[in-house]
């Protein structure tokens, strides 16, 4: 997997869609635990492309939130995006917004770790420290099991993309504190 946009030239293209802070952190968070995971599994060589695929991967939400995954081909497209990265950041939707299956383990860890990072940043915000430097995956699995606690994020979607990895539940929360670590400071 290659990477047809520079990681500036991304950026750049998330910011001509997207201007609320929370979408750009939510972005740069998700840039930041891709290229872990990337690392961490053994991919270190597309690292770049995963970050960048995860920095993309809400380009169209937005301004398009009625059209999550469906606008966003034809905004990658004129950013000059390559058409496997487009199947990337489509296929983090499956079942909810598009019908692109996640089929490389980056786009399953994609699917899994999108929706999870944003659980684990409001559990972040409910501790004294605000960070997740100190969090544990039992106070995740707390804050997962109460369906009010952050409520826009899906545990079905959390528990079916552990399901594709094929990993534990407590495996992906571990996994994606860890990857959120690495990059909370940046």
């Amino acid at each position: 997997m290659e990477s047809k946009i520079t990681r500036e030239e991304a950026f750049e293209l998330l910011k001509k869609y997207n201007k609320e802070p929370f979408h750009i952190q939510h972005a740069l968070t998700v840039e930041g635990v891709m290229r872990w995971y990337a690392n961490e599994l053994g991919y270190q060589d597309e690292a770049e492309y995963w970050a960048i695929t995860g920095l993309l991967h809400d380009i169209d939400f937005e301004l398009y939130p009625e059209q999550h995954c469906q606008k966003a081909p034809e905004l990658l497209r004129e950013g000059h995006v390559g058409e496997d990265m487009i199947h990337s950041v489509c296929s983090h939707g499956f079942g909810i917004c598009s019908d692109v299956e996640p089929e490389h383990e980056m786009e399953k860890v994609l699917f899994a770790a999108d929706e999870l990072t944003g659980l684990i940043g409001a559990a972040a915000l409910m501790r004294p420290s605000k960070s997740v430097m100190d969090m544990e995956a039992s106070s995740v699995k707390k804050k997962f099991k109460d369906k009010k606690f952050a409520a826009g994020c899906s545990r079905d979607v959390i528990r079916q993309g552990a399901e594709n990895l094929g990993w534990e539940l407590n495996d992906l929360f571990e996994k994606t504190i860890l990857a959120m670590r690495s990059c909370e400071e940046a």
